[in-house]
This record gives C-alpha cells, structure tokens and sequence, in this order.
C-alpha cells in the first residue's frame, strides 16, 4: 500500500477518462484490456528463460501515433488537471509490471516523453508518487525479507527532509544518531541480514511457474526464486532510474531532489539485498541487470550533484555514509564515485582539525584545562557537565567523545595513545578529584545495573589500569635509581585509593596485568616493597576486600598479590620509610589471614611470625602511664607507628584522639560583660601532629582519625583545642582526593541538629575561611560551598543580635566569591533576587569584572546567564560604580552598568527629610545623659527607615567630641540591631559623613580639620568602642571613590596606629602563614580581643583562627585596586608596604598577584609591580633565574633576549605539557629514544636559565601547592606573571615569541647538528625552508632560506628537553599557544597583528611570477596535513605560525574568541585562492567551539564569505582566472559549518541549518560571482531553490 496516498486517488479511480486511458496504453503495451493482472506480470523478466508459448497477438500501433491518439481522447474531457493527474496516475501503476518487459518499458519512457513535450507531466508529483509506488512494489516482493523492508520509501519523511534520520532502517547505515561514534565500524554501512524463508513474494511478478524451472531439491529452488526476485527489483530500479534521469532535464522543486536523492542513496546503500544462505551466497554474483541499474543510479546521483547545476550540495554525499558500505561491488563507476567522497570529505575535514591535532592534550596548567566542544544539552546535565580533555576526530572532522567512542578505541592505536598520555598526565599532575569523576567511569564489573552510555568524554577502566601501572613502574624505576621519591608515592596512592574506591579500576584485571609486567615482563623492576605498600593502602577497600573473599579467582588474586614482595635492602635501617616497606608484607599476611580461612595456605608464615615485632612494641611504647608524644617521636618510633596504623588501626586512632584530650580540660572563664551559669569546658592545648607523622598514615587509619575527629569537633561536648582542629584540616589536605568531603552536606547527614548548635557552626565557618579554603577551589566546589554559605547569611542577616556568625559567613562568603574564576550564578536555582547582602553584592560585581578582563569567559554556556545575574543582583543593591572604576572594568560589564542611575542624591534627600526626627531620637537617646531605659523605646517604636541614620546621627551629634556620645546606650542598640541594619547604618552613614564634608567646605571650614574630625569619629566607632566592624566600613568608604575624601579617609585609617598594632598582635600571634608546618602549640586569642566588642557581645564559645585583623584579608586587595583605579600609585605601593606581612596569610594571595597585573595590565609603574611581586614569597615560586635578575637589573626597560623566552618555553614544556610517551605506537613522531633524557621530578635539568630555579625538587603534594592548587597550574600561572611584569610593551613580547616559533626547527636541528650531527640521519638540507618545497634548492638560497634565530643559545637545547628536535618543536608551539591565551587581550591583538604580517609577507605568496598551481601546492605542502610538523624535519613558517594560532584557539576562553576575527581583517583583502585557503585553515578549528555561541558564530561565518566575496565577488578582477571547482572544499566545508552549528554539535543525519545563517549565507552570496553563488544556492532561505529551506519546518510553514 502506498504510503503516501495522494489526496483524490479514489476520485481517479472512478474518474471517467480513466479505462479509456487505461484501455489506450493497453493497446500501445500490447497487453488485452481482459487480461488479468496476473497473466500480465508474467513475462519473462530476461532472455535466459525460455518461452513455452507463443500466443497470437496483433502488434500495437506505432508509438508516433500516440500522441495524436491521446490528444484526440484529451479533447472530450474539460478538466485537463484532473485528467493530467489521472494519466501520471495511470503511468504510475503501469512502471511495476511492465518493468520486466523491455519493449513496454521503452514505451513506457516513449510516452513520459511525449506527454512531456505537452506538459502533461508535472514531474514534481509524479516523481515523489512513483517512488512511493516502488517502494510499496519492494515491500511486497521483499515480504518477510528484512532488508527489503529497510529500502522501502515508507523511512521517507513526507516533507523529503533531506537526509531523514530514518532514512536507512538499519541503525548502523547512515551516521550514527550517537555523536559519540565516529568510527568506521559504527558508521559502516552494512546490509541487513536476509530471510529466505518465503519465495512466495517473487510469484506475484514472476511468469515463471514452479513447473517451469527444472531443478532438484528445495535449495536449488531457492536459489532460482532469489535470482528472480532479485532480476524483478533490478529491471523496476533500472526502469525507476530512466525516468528519474529523463525528468532531471526538467527543474524540479528542491524538495523533490532531496526525494530522488534519498532514494538512490538507500538503493546504494542495499544494492547487495539477498538470499543470505551461505551456499546461494557463495554462489551468487552481481548479474548485469543489478550493474546496470546501480549504473543508472550512479548516473542519477552524479546528475544530481553536479557542479553545473548543483541540484543537491555534493556535501550530502559526505554526510551520507555512503563510502562505508562494507560489501563494495566489483564496479569501477560505485568504486570511483566512493572514492570522490573520500577525497572531498577528508579535503573538508581538514579544516577542522588544529595542526598537530594528535599531540594536543590538557596540560592542567588551567583549572579549565581544555575547553569542551559544546553540545545541545539540558540544563540539568550541564551542572554536571563531563570536560572533554581529549577528543577525536570523526570522519568529518568533527571533535567527538563518549563512552561508546572510548570502548572503540583499540590498544595500541594513536588514539590509546593520545589517551594514556592524558592520563599519564594527570597521574603525575594530580589535578581535582572533581576532574576525575568527570571522565571516568566505573569500570564494568562494578556496575550494579545495566545503563546507558555515559555522554562527554570518558577513560575506560582498561586505560586507566594501563596508565596506573605504567605510573607504578615509572616511580619504581625512580626509586631504583636512587631517587627519594616518597612523595611521589604518597600523592599517587591518595589518587590510586581514590581511583580503587570509586569502581574506576577493576582490581583483579588490574592485578592480573601488574603482574605480567612487574614480574614475568621485568625482573629488575620490581626491587622494593613499594607495591606491597601500595596494595595495602587499599587492601580494605570493600571492592577489594570483596575481590579477596567472594570472587571466584580469590586464591589466585590471593598469591599474585603475595608474589609482590621483596626483602628490604634499604642502606638506613632506622628510616620510618624503610621500617614501613620492611615490616609490609608482614602487614598485609595478617590482613589476608584475618580475610579468608581458604587463602591461608599461601601466606608467609615468616611474615606472620614478624607481625609479634609490631605487638611487642606497641606493648612496650604504651608500657607504663606515661602517654607517648606524638610530636617528639624518633625516627624507629615514627616507622613502627605507620606499621601499627595498617594492622591495628582502631587502636592508633584510639590513641591519637587520647593525645588530643591527654592534657586535660579547663573550664572557660566569661568575659566580665557576661553573667552566665553556663559552663564551658575546653581542651587544654597541645601541639597538633606533624605533617611528617600524618603523611605515612594508612589512609584507613586517616579516614577513622577524621570521622572520629568529627564526633569530637562537631557533638563533643568539651570545646576542642586549636590543635585538634589544626590536625583535623592537615588530614584533610595530606589526601585531598581520599579524604575531602564538602563539610555541609556531609556534616548535616551525620549531625543533623548541627545548624542549630552556634558553636559548631561558628567552628565549621573557622575551618573553612581560615584553613580549608584553597582545598575546595582546588576541589571545584567552590560555587557549592558559596550557595551553602549564603543560606547561612539570608537567615541570619535579619536576626537580630547574632552578629559573630553573620559577620564570619558573610566574610567567608567574601573570600568564596573572590576565589572564583568562572562566571557564577549568584543562586543555585538561578531565579529569583540574589540572597546576598549589599556587601556581597557589590564584591560580585567587582569578581565579575576581575575574571571577565583577566580570564575570559570560558564557555558559551555562562554568557546566557550573565545578564540573569547582574539583573538579579542590580535588583537589590541600590550602588553605582565611579567612571574611575568603570573604566577599568571589561567592556561586557561596563555597557550593563554604565547606565545605571546614580541614586547617592536621593539617599541624601531622604537623610536631609529625616534628619530632623532622626536627629531628635538620637539626642534623647545618645547624650552622654541619656535615660538607659529609652533604649528599648527607641529598638521597639523607632521606624526601620529611621534606624538605619543612627550611626550618621551619632556622628554629627559628637561634633568632633565623640566623648559627647552616650556610649553604652549606642553600643547596646547597635547589637540589638540586625546585621542587616548594621550594614546599612554603615553605608548611610558613609554617605551622610562625605556630604557633610562638602556642605562644611563650603562654609569654609578647613578641608584637613574635617578630615580629621571625620576620621576621629570613625574611630570612635571602630577602636575606642568597637562598635562596627572595620572591613564593612573600609569596603563602604572605597566604594565611594567618586567622592575624593573617601580614599583619604581610607588611607588615615589604615595608616593608624590602632590598626598597625592590631595586625601585628595578629600576626605574632598566629605564627607561620604555612600553617601545617607549625610545631608548637598554638595560643587562643582572648574572644573579646580578637572580635571587639560588637560582634563578642554575648558569646561565650572561644575562638580558632577568627581575628578582625584576619577579616582584612580579602579587604586590603580591593583598597589596593581601588587606590589604582584612581591613579593613586603611590598610596597602594605604600599600603602594600604596610600591609605586606598580613597578606601573607591571604589564602589567595598568588591568584591576587596574578590577577591584579593582569587587570591593570599597561597601567601599573614598575616600582608598584616589584612590591606587588613582593607579596610573594619569592623564593618558594618556581621564577626563571633570569626574569630575577632581569627585575633587579638598572635598566630593566629593555626587552629581555630571545633566550629568556625560549626558556620560559622550555620551563613549559617540561613541566606543563603533557610529555609524549616513550613507547608511542604511532611511528610518526621520529625516536623517542630521547624522551629518557626528560627530567623527571617535574624540574628541568641544572643549566643557566633553565626554568624554575627556584623551585624545590620533587612532585609536590596539594598543601604544598594550594594556591593556585596543582604544580602545573603554579609553572604557567608563574610564566604569565613573569610575562605581565616585563617592564616592555606586549608588541615586543608577542614579537619575541612569534619569532621563535616562527624559526623554531631551523634553530633546533641546526644546534641538534652542530652538537651530535644530523639527528634521524637527516642532514642539513632539510633546515626549515619557508618554501612549501620541502627542502628544495630554491629554498635554500640565501634570500629565502630561515637561518636560526639569533639570541637564543640553543647549543644544548633539545638534549635539555629529552625530545627530538620534531617533538620539541611541537611542544614548544603548544607551550606558546598556551601561554599567550592565559595573558590578557592585549597580547592576542599583537599576535594577530604579527601572524597577519608574517602571512602576508611571506615570498611565496608575493611572488607575483609563481603560479596558481604552485601556491595551491604551497599552501597544500605547510597547511593541508594536520600532522604536519611531527612526520619529518620539514615545515614553514607559515605552518608554524597557523599551528601557533591553533594552540592559542584551543585554550582561550569563549568571549575572548571575539577577537579571533582580527586576524582575518588584517589579511584582506584576500587577493587570491592560496590566501583564501589560508583563512579558512585558520578559523576553521575553531568551528566546534562556536557551535553553540550563534552571535559568534554568525560574526565568523560572515567573515569568511567576505573573504570569500575578495576573491570571487561579482567586481574582483583576479589576475588569473579561478575555476570555482577550485575551491570545492571550501563549499563543503562551508556546508558542514552551517550543519554543525545548527545541530549544535557533530552533525547527524537529522542535522539542519538555523535560518537565521541561511539568511546570512543568502546575503552573503549575492555578492559572489554566479559560478560560485550557484554551489551555495542550498545556503538560503527560498524554499525554491535550498533543499535545506524547502525541507526546513520553520521555513515551509512561513515561506516569507
């Protein structure tokens, strides 16, 4: 049945004209109009059958009478449309059974030509029907066949969008709708298995009776019936394809090319439909009536895509799957049209891959670390967005990833490769938890239930069990060479435990594989126990505990575990290191004994003798009362502990925690302003335990102390001491990965009252402000955190009188938001007004404007709601920003804010409306007379809005005598305030007080008595009697910069003496800003003098770490930007000075240097940028040698030689980019042999200027490293500062670089040369040549060859890398990519300018006597390979510098991507089809991280055309004329652009343009000569000429 009925076909069944039309055809097809249906169907479909009867049959008229005889039945009907629509209806039905009959089917083709001729043939509806028609016909002789079914019309959309998902039923023909799998074997095009159960189908169009056919048995039958079958479908496809080319001489509707071109691509598709019984399989051969009509097929499609007409876009066929048919026929014309789409598909995917694409890979010197392509997801999924940190390129070039992909990668490919060397990478690198559980998953054995594939970039578990024992035998060799690489050891089995816990590695596979590689593939690996430690640290892990007990391969598990160990043969005896590997394996015999009873047979009885040591000294360490000191333990006391702690771990956490309570409990006295019976006992302090004891823990026994820790911390019912606190964070940040837990949700599921107890939280808040801050960021649960705590501040903030836990929220809330580097939501719903104070407000603002300018925005995904934020919180803080400030802020959030109305004015009107009430309350309340009782009048009866002008009051009541000032009455009613009124108060007051200032001018009055006077009131408030809290005061006062006393002020106050003492006490008080490195016992600070009397006001509960000196911290850097923005230099050099020692305790201090020169980058004085510098603790910053001595220098202005760039390149590369694996199986990369040579330890080797000098040795742990958080990230962020200190102008840093990158393998090979002659055999002909030759004599000459580059002493370069001069050269272009995308927009300008000019003056592109085929080959030879640089020691300058600006694309932010187009303007106009290419090869990569940023993407795609428009446009007169099949690629790929923006990610074969860029694109071509505008016609929105507009449901619904 057809399908798609047309709408009156019953009406042309009972239409009169019908039989006589039927009845004339009949006669012309020689066919009686009595003959039955059946009779009819039955001739014989070819010449190999013979004919048994010759029936006596008159001859049909000649076929030119034909016409002359429908004309004459034609003029006895009126309604010619209804009789035009009855006879294509006729032809129709007469296609099925007169295709097996070659004369009527000529005739058949005779008469669509005639009727033709008279326009009795609407081709636009007889096409669609007569497909639907064949269809129907192939289902029916295909029924109970299956891969008949799969060719049939009915997968047809009725709109004919072009191609339909469903187009092919077999899931695995056209590109998988799973973006995920771009492989061959998932996109492969096969054809369906068959049933030949039924041959009954063929009957119905065979003549052939069963009679007929002499055959013997039922397989022979079958195999007749199949070859019937089959020559019936390939005469009615034959005949199907005439017609179909006959009406292509005609224009048809684009969405009946889009029709036809389905079909044939599922004809092709299935061309192989048959019996699949393996002897008729074996046997058959296509027959010449399948080759022919697959050749009339291919003639339709050839005709469809023909450049001529461009009927449908040839990128349909790339998209198509077509090339990926598995069962390729014997056929020349299928073979070549297949190989045409390999060619132009691989040409269009080209442009979308980076150069070098196979190298590149995260280097986790970001927190982003790379960004991801985007995809059409939910919102939901996007909070837990997976990062794609490496991606593959599908056959169309596109950046693909998910788990099926993962699976599909075969060991030992470059893609394993490429996926090992990321995970290599980050074993070593040790970046967040919260990365890990990104891309990995649970490996299969661990899966509780069946699920789908997980979407985002993933490892399986078999690579992460590759790399893990590739980083075990990596550390082993270290340590046998000698190396002390404990800590090496300790951060990987904190990842390793991390790793076994989270299901991510399967234990026994991985056991299995260790042991082939330790002990049968390498006996002289494995010499220590470190293994043995290793698997002990996860030995009670419950996967591997029930891997040792309930898992059918336990015994054999079992042995190979026992198999690890090795006797210690460590040179010191007494080292807690060698007393833990030497007593191990005896710890782990006792756990496997204590496990199971039927593995006991293979343990070491020896080891479980040595197990009594342990006993023995324990039982004589706890000998006697005396308590053992945890802080003064020996050497063998330290060792022996960290043995007890992996076989007895409940008893050494029982004694640890006994050490903490081990001096006892005092009661705590109140403070003489409290009379409460209430008692509070506190833990006596001792000292917390060292880092050195903690690190060899179990991290069994670490997670017991931390549960155990927080019973005592969170429920006890003793206050604990300072030292149990300190050791609780220390644990924490010893194994940030096994032990982190966000304090909110994990304390509430223990403690569920938790909230309500204000000691509790009060010590939750200390924690995490003053100790564990840096670890969630480095965790990315900042923003998490920052929600948890901003519930705490809504509900507090209108309490009255609890100001001590609103002001530490609120100030750790300050802190939370200034450590972001992402764009947030201020709320975790994302609706609604902000939660936030008017303080926190105006911090998120100026957050925003710090990490717009210095890091960009990072995905499309936080541009949408970047506006949602700035209305959610502009709705509830009434302030506005100075123009000083404005001008300072990123263009994105000026233009938001720059039109905000100013409503200071307003704020006084109301003060000056009210002052008179407000001035009479306070007088009754605040003379120094004041009746006491009236205070609880006033807080009852007084109106909110007349509350908030108290302190304003009080200060223009003290006129200048603040001893005019009831103290005790203004002290009492501020604390009975809210915090909420407290703030307000602050800021009216601010106002009220700067006001006063300008009316007493005017009265002249003098500017430095009031000044004085002013700053004496405010220290009235803040010092005499702590009244108000002085950071809200101070953040008040900068504020309002656009008044010029405000920052005065703020200078006075800091400059006080008051405060200078303050933080010194401070500072005296809390020892070493390294915390966990503090020894010796720490001493509380008296409540009342650390907070002041305002916020200790009725507390009891002691403090931690909490100081109002330490509330300063996040306050000085936002004086100091302030002081910058007004150009006051010298007062924020001067504050820095003052207030150096107490940011030394900002938790944030290097992100706060690295921020501050990025904002202010070109503004800032040299002197000002060394005490900025200054901040830091130089010597624990891994500073290049040279950049200090350069700093220090007389003359620093001059730029530093290309040498320090090149260094600072190399530092990168060594320390940050992912190092290329010795044992690559891509045999592209050259030897690797070299690669040992690499420094291990993350250090470069001792030379002149070699990187980090400064550096210690050695992987460091997270504590070492907390801000900015991983080693690699310190290396980068320490280069980009260096970079931003440089007293020199970013046009002759940019150009430096450039330089270098530019010449960069002529330097390397020639100094490879000089030093150890030609490396790899190749000699000096092939130094780089900017001619694409590749090493040609014409290269060579002296004008045009590149010399190295002079400046840079490369003689021992590449041996200090470890790489081969093609390697390093790779890398060094990565490492410059990366670091020019970390400094601000002022660099990438100059890189566009510079790249721009060495493009366009380069030779062979200005050599007006070369030919277009050489600069096509030119432009062939340096930029159409993507792995170019790494295949021999060739390249260009060109290439290097397209390579350069690919790295710089991949790890900038998505705003600043903006600025990519400049590159662009500065090369046109384009003058020729080389320079064309060119653009394209540059702004092509970029295409997968637009596709989800329309506006940007619209600015690029525009830009090319343009660029297009300079070459081909209607008035451009090129010297030499191009053919536009010259560019063929380029239109592809401008096909495939439109398509994956509009899907929003790799395009599928539902994908379709967005008609906004069909507009653009529509535009854009009628400028455009015609040959070209013709090959984009199907880029526009006319549904009459763009199959993609005509089978769009946005346009065909309104077509204007």
């Amino acid at each position: 049945m057809d399908p798609n009925p047309r709408p009156s076909s019953r009406a042309y069944q009972l239409h009169p004209a019908r039989s006589s039309i039927v009845d004339l055809f009949n006669l012309y097809l020689g066919r009686s109009s009595h003959q039955k249906p059946e009779d009819s169907n039955r001739e014989p479909p070819n010449k190999t059958q013979k004919r048994v009867t010759a029936l006596n049959r008159e001859l049909p008229p000649r076929n030119e009478q034909f016409l002359l005889d429908f004309g004459q039945l034609q003029s006895q009907f009126s309604d010619q449309d209804q009789l035009r629509s009855v006879t294509e209806s006729i032809l129709i039905s007469l296609v099925v059974p007169c295709s097996g009959h070659a004369p009527r089917a000529e005739f058949l083709l005779f008469a669509l030509r005639s009727l033709c001729s008279i326009g009795y043939i609407n081709w636009d509806t007889f096409l669609p029907s007569l497909l639907s028609s064949v269809s129907s016909a192939e289902m029916s002789v295909g029924q109970g066949n299956q891969a008949v079914t799969s060719v049939s019309s009915t997968s047809l959309s009725p709109s004919g969008m072009l191609p339909s998902s469903s187009t092919i039923h077999n899931s695995s023909t056209f590109q998988s709708s799973n973006p995920a799998s771009p492989l061959p074997s998932v996109h492969g095009i096969s054809s369906p298995a068959q049933s030949a159960t039924d041959p009954s189908p063929c009957v119905a169009l065979s003549p052939v009776k069963s009679s007929d056919i002499s055959c013997s048995g039922q397989q022979s039958t079958m195999r007749v019936n199949s070859t019937i079958r089959d020559n019936t479908l390939s005469c009615l496809r034959q005949l199907c394809c005439k017609i179909i080319l006959t009406g292509l001489d005609f224009n048809l509707k684009p969405v009946t090319y889009a029709e036809i071109f389905n079909h044939m691509l599922n004809w092709l598709v299935n061309w192989d439909q048959r019996q699949q019984e393996s002897d008729v399989a074996k046997s058959w051969r296509p027959d010449k009536a399948l080759i022919e009509w697959l050749h009339s097929c291919l003639d339709v499609i050839w005709l469809l895509v023909e450049e001529d007409k461009c009927r449908v876009p040839f990128y349909e066929l790339l998209r198509s799957g077509l090339q990926f048919i598995e069962n390729i026929p014997d056929d020349e014309a299928l073979f070549t049209l297949i190989l045409e789409i390999h060619r132009r598909r691989d040409m269009m995917a080209m442009h979308m891959q980076m150069l070098d694409q196979h190298l590149q890979c995260p280097t986790f010197g970001t927190h982003r670390f790379l960004s991801q392509t985007t995809s059409p997801i939910s919102g939901e999924a996007v909070a837990n967005l997976r990062y794609s940190p490496i991606m593959y390129p599908s056959v169309l070039g596109e950046p693909l990833h998910g788990e099926d992909l993962a699976n599909s990668i075969q060991r030992g490919s470059l893609d394993w490769e490429r996926a090992l060397r990321c995970i290599r990478h980050a074993l070593r690198t040790t970046p967040s938890p919260d990365w890990w559980k990104r891309v990995l998953l649970v490996a299969p054995c661990y899966r509780s239930h069946p699920q789908g594939p997980s979407a985002g970039a993933v490892f399986t578990s078999e690579m992460i069990c590759e790399a893990t024992i590739d980083r075990i035998v990596e550390l082993l060799k270290l340590t046998n060479s000698d190396i002390n690489c404990w800590q090496e050891w300790l951060v990987f089995s904190d990842i390793f435990f991390f790793l076994m816990k989270n299901g991510c590695i399967d234990f026994v596979d991985f056991v299995d594989k260790l042991i082939l590689r330790l002990i049968e593939g390498d006996n002289h690996i494995l010499r220590t126990n470190h293994v043995t430690w290793l698997l002990a640290q996860i030995i009670r892990v419950e996967l591997v505990m029930n891997a040792l007990t309930s898992d059918p391969r336990k015994m054999e598990t079992t042995r190979k575990i026992l198999s690890f160990h090795k006797e210690d043969r460590s040179s010191d005896p007494n080292n807690p290191q060698s007393i833990l590997l030497d007593f191990i394996s005896s710890c782990q015999n006792l756990r496997i004994w204590s496990l199971n009873t039927s593995t006991r047979e293979y343990l070491n009885n020896e080891q479980l003798q040595k197990g009594k040591q342990i006993d023995e000294w324990w039982r004589l360490a706890n000998k006697g009362e005396r308590m053992m000191d945890y802080v003064t333990l020996d050497d063998r006391s330290i060792g022996m502990f960290w043995v007890m702690s992996y076989t007895m771990a409940q008893p050494a956490c029982d004694t640890v925690m006994n050490w903490f309570s081990s001096a006892g409990a005092a009661e705590l006295i109140p403070g003489s302003h409290l009379q409460s019976n209430e008692r509070v006992m506190v833990m006596k302090e001792i000292s917390p335990l060292p880092m050195s004891l903690l690190s060899g823990f179990s991290l069994h026994l670490c997670m017991k102390l931390a549960f155990q820790m927080e019973d005592s911390l969170f429920s006890g019912q003793v206050v604990p001491s300072i030292a149990l606190v300190e050791t609780y964070t220390r644990l924490l940040l010893i194994a940030p990965h096994s032990l982190f837990r966000s304090h909110f949700s994990h304390l509430s599921q223990r403690y569920p009252a938790i909230l309500s107890k204000p000691g509790a939280t009060l010590l939750v808040l200390e924690i995490l402000n003053y100790r564990l801050l840096p670890l969630y960021r480095y965790q990315g649960k900042g923003k998490t955190l920052m929600y948890d705590v901003t519930k705490i501040v809504s509900a507090l903030k209108g309490k009255r009188g609890d100001h001590r836990a609103f002001r530490l929220a609120e100030n750790l809330c300050m802190n939370l938001i200034l450590s972001l580097r992402d764009p947030f939501q201020v709320k975790k719903e994302g609706k609604g007004p902000t939660e936030f104070t008017e303080t926190l407000n105006r911090i998120t603002i100026i957050t925003l404007a710090i990490i717009i300018k210095t890091r960009g925005i990072a995905e499309a995904d936080h541009l949408p709601y970047l506006q949602t934020m700035l209305e959610q919180i502009m709705a509830t803080s009434q302030h506005t920003w100075s123009e000083k400030t404005l001008r300072y802020f990123p263009s994105l959030l000026r233009e938001a804010m720059i039109g905000r109305i100013d409503k200071k004015n307003l704020a006084i009107q109301a003060w000056q409306q009210a002052e008179t009430t407000v001035i009479a309350q306070c007088t009754n309340l605040l003379l120094s007379s004041g009746d006491p009782s009236y205070v609880m009048t006033y807080i009852s009866h007084s109106f909110p809005q007349h509350r908030r002008y108290l302190c304003a009051a009080a200060c223009m009541l003290m006129h200048g005598h603040p001893d005019n000032i009831n103290v005790a009455n203004l002290a009492r009613v501020l604390r009975e305030f809210s915090p909420e009124e407290v703030t307000s108060n602050i800021y009216t007051m601010v106002d009220v007080l700067l006001h006063h200032i300008h009316m007493e001018l005017q009265h002249g009055h003098s500017l430095q008595d009031l000044l004085s006077k002013a700053c004496a009131n405010l220290a009235f408030f803040i010092w005499t009697n702590e009244l108000l809290p002085l950071d809200i005061l101070l953040l008040a006062l900068i504020d309002r910069d656009d008044d010029s006393h405000a920052l005065r002020i703020v200078i006075s106050l800091l400059d006080k003496q008051e405060l200078q003492q303050r933080v010194k006490l401070f500072c005296n008080n809390r020892g070493s800003p390294e915390h966990w490195l503090c020894s010796g016992m720490f001493k509380r600070a008296d409540l009342q003098k650390a907070l002041g009397n305002h916020l200790s006001w009725k507390e009891r509960y002691p403090v931690f770490f909490d100081d109002a000196a330490a509330r300063l911290l996040p306050v000085i850097p936002l004086v100091v930007y302030r002081l910058i923005e007004n150009d006051a230099t010298d007062q924020a050099d001067r504050v820095l000075a003052m207030y150096s020692q107490l940011l030394a305790y900002h938790p944030l201090r290097f992100t706060f240097v690295r921020d501050i020169l990025a904002y202010f980058y070109g503004h800032l004085p040299g002197k000002l940028t060394v005490r900025i510098l200054n901040i830091l603790d130089l010597g624990k910053i891994p500073f290049s040698e040279s950049f200090l001595k350069h700093m220090s220098s007389s003359n620093p202005v001059i730029c530093p030689p290309l040498d320090y760039f090149a260094t600072l390149l190399l530092g990168l590369v060594n320390n940050v980019i992912p190092p290329i694996n010795t044992n690559s199986k891509s045999g592209s990369m050259g030897d690797t042999s070299n690669n040992t040579l690499r420094a291990p330890h993350n250090k470069t080797p001792a030379a002149s200027q070699s990187g980090p000098t400064n550096a210690s040795e050695g992987q460091k742990s997270f504590y070492q490293t907390q801000d900015p958080g991983t080693f690699t990230q310190l290396v980068l962020e320490t280069a980009v500062i260096e970079i931003l200190s440089l007293p020199v102008p970013a046009t002759q840093i940019v150009s430096s670089l450039v330089q270098i990158i530019v010449h960069i393998q002529s330097t390397l090979i020639q100094s490879s040369n000089g030093l150890h002659g030609p490396p790899n055999g190749v000699g000096q002909g092939s130094v780089l040549p900017t001619s694409p030759s590749g090493g040609s004599t014409d290269s060579l000459s002296a004008s045009r060859s590149s010399a190295s580059v002079s400046g840079i002493n490369a003689s021992n370069f590449v041996s200090r890398s470890g790489y081969t001069c093609q390697q390093l050269s790779c890398l060094l272009i990565q490492a410059c990519g990366l670091l020019l995308a970390q400094l601000p927009p002022d660099f990438h300008k100059q890189l566009y300018i510079e790249a721009s000019c060495l493009i366009k003056e380069s030779w062979w592109l200005t050599d007006g006597k070369r030919s277009l085929g050489e600069l096509d080959s030119a432009v062939g030879y340096a930029l159409l390979d993507p792995t170019w640089a790494a295949q021999d020691n060739t390249s260009t300058a060109i290439g290097n510098i397209v390579a350069l600006l690919h790295a710089f694309f991949s790890n900038l932010p998505q705003e600043w991507l903006e600025g990519t187009h400049l590159i662009i303007k500065h090369l046109r106009p384009v003058t020729s089809v080389a320079m064309l290419r060119i653009a394209f090869r540059i702004m092509g990569p970029l295409l997968p991280r637009l596709s989800n940023a329309h506006s940007l993407f619209n600015k690029t795609l525009s830009l090319l055309l343009n660029t297009m428009v300079d070459v081909f446009g209607r008035n451009s007169q090129p010297a030499t004329p191009v053919e536009a099949s010259e560019i063929a690629d380029l239109i592809d790929f401008l096909h495939h652009a439109v398509h994956y923006e509009g899907q929003g990610g790799p395009v599928q074969a539902s994908s379709k343009p967005r008609p906004e860029v069909l507009a653009l694109c529509g535009r854009a071509s009628e400028s455009l000569r015609p040959d070209i505008q013709h090959l984009l016609s199907h880029l526009k929105t006319d549904i009459n000429s763009s199959i993609y507009a005509a089978t769009h449901p946005k346009l065909v619904q309104n077509p204007s």
